[in-house]
């Protein structure tokens, strides 16, 4: 029997790996290990993180500096039982089919790496290490403002003093750390090393395909602070008659949203800083992006394209349910995998979206104006929305969306132009009309 595929060409079966993360806190290992979750589970590769801090807080909610000094017994049994109980957890997720296992931990000393090892190899899981390493102050200091204002460790301290305990930790951790390979004694594992935020990347002994397809990912990654923004086009002659796709001129009320956006882009920014700015190919949102400031680099992507409708392109959803509606039925159910008659699924979507990921990846403060599917694949990569529901997430017109990645977690901001426009959200088994989301359905913070 042929293995079996994921449906992007990975093979799944059969294959487990666990993602040992390595390195010093405040060395952006959460935000790597979060980030690669998302990754793969976006792409529908069973994906986990297991962090050992949350399972040590069920016994040590905020402990002190002290808790992680070496030489104390009672800190090192707790440590270690959370480990171990990680690990355990991590065991049984993949028995019930996970395939990508991510430890977050420090992982810092060659004998919890070897335990970790050694566990995994019993029970034929491949072992991935990946650390974390960075002597840049400036990015180290960054990292700590984030940790000390987002990680339960320091929630309701004060700021000074979280970040003062915080640095006298990482120096109980300095005093047992042994970087990956530094000895020479570990140089058959497979790892990749992450040096100042991808200036310098070591790989050893990647094995197999999806190795090296987390570690491509990886590689591309940086933890640098940095911002997204998202905007569907102005409101489109299409829209106003309810019609997908097509590649219509921008209505007047579009056209207003065109030149409000320089000004929302403005207040979100905070400053006049230029940002790049990625539209599709399709003129509703290079026209939307014509009153952007002229210092604004600009790039057209054809992957940036709304979802194919095939057949269906220019029809209202009325006319789609009365002409297919058996495919207009099989939608509703498995809007996620639906393909439409020559055109696309959103699983499709996702798949051509994958090179604008690892380019956002690499890239600083984005913004991209594109179309309702897209901007929802979008969307769920950053947030880690389950698939059966980011087609579903509303994302209305004339709205700029802003995305801050963070070490646990996406803030997630939007700013209303004020300009009305026509919805274009329909709900899962409802008519076949375009209507207004309930607001217990609004996934937004407004500003």
């Amino acid at each position: 029997m042929a293995p079996r595929t994921n449906g992007i060409g990975v093979q799944v079966e059969n294959t487990r790996i666990c993602v040992v993360m390595v390195g010093l806190p405040a060395r952006g290992k959460s935000y790597i290990a979060q980030k690669a979750q998302r990754y793969l589970a976006w792409l529908s590769i069973p994906a986990a993180t297991f962090n050992v801090g949350n399972y040590r807080r069920t016994d040590a909610p905020q402990p002190p500096a002290d808790f992680f000094e070496p030489n104390n017994p009672e800190g090192e049994r707790k440590r270690r039982a959370a480990a171990e109980a990680a690990v355990a957890d991590m065991l049984r997720w993949f028995k019930k089919g996970g395939v990508v296992g991510i430890l977050d931990a420090t992982n810092s000393t060659k004998e919890r790496r070897k335990w970790v090892l050694d566990l995994m190899t019993q029970n034929n899981i491949e072992v991935i290490f990946v650390e974390s390493k960075c002597d840049d102050e400036n990015m180290i200091m960054a990292n700590i403002r984030d940790v000390k204002t987002t990680s339960p460790d320091y929630q309701g301290q004060d700021p000074e003093t979280a970040a003062l305990d915080f640095r006298n930790r990482i120096r109980n951790y300095e005093k047992v750390y042994k970087s990956l390979n530094q000895d020479g004694d570990e140089e058959d594992l497979t790892f990749l090393k992450i040096m100042n935020v991808g200036k310098q990347v070591i790989i050893n002994r990647i094995r197999d395909y999806l190795q090296s397809r987390i570690v491509y990912y990886l590689m591309n990654l940086h933890i640098r602070p940095r911002t997204v923004w998202l905007s569907r086009h102005g409101e489109s002659m299409l829209n106003l008659e309810g019609r997908i796709g097509g590649d219509a001129e921008l209505s007047h009320r579009g056209e207003e949203y065109a030149r409000k956006l320089p000004e929302l882009v403005r207040e979100s920014v905070g400053s006049d800083r230029p940002l790049t700015v990625w539209t599709s190919t399709l003129k509703r949102t290079i026209a939307t992006a014509r009153h952007l400031p002229k210092h604004y680099n600009q790039l057209q992507w054809k992957a940036l394209d709304e979802l194919d409708a095939g057949v269906c392109d220019g029809m209202t959803y009325q006319e789609i349910a009365d002409m297919y509606p058996d495919d207009f039925q099989a939608r509703d159910e498995d809007k996620y995998n639906y393909r439409y008659r020559g055109g696309e699924s959103y699983r499709d979507v996702v798949i051509r979206l994958e090179p604008i990921i690892m380019e956002l990846e690499r890239s600083e403060d984005i913004l991209i104006i594109s179309h309702q599917a897209v901007i929802r694949c979008i969307y769920a990569y950053f947030m880690q929305k389950p698939q059966e529901e980011s087609p579903w997430v509303p994302v209305p017109l004339h709205t700029l969306i802003k995305l801050t990645p963070r070490a646990y977690g996406t803030d997630v901001q939007t700013y209303k132009a004020n300009i009305q426009a026509v919805s274009t959200w329909r709900g899962k088994g409802s008519t076949a009309k375009h209507e207004d989301p309930s607001p217990e359905k609004s996934l937004f913070q407004t500003h």
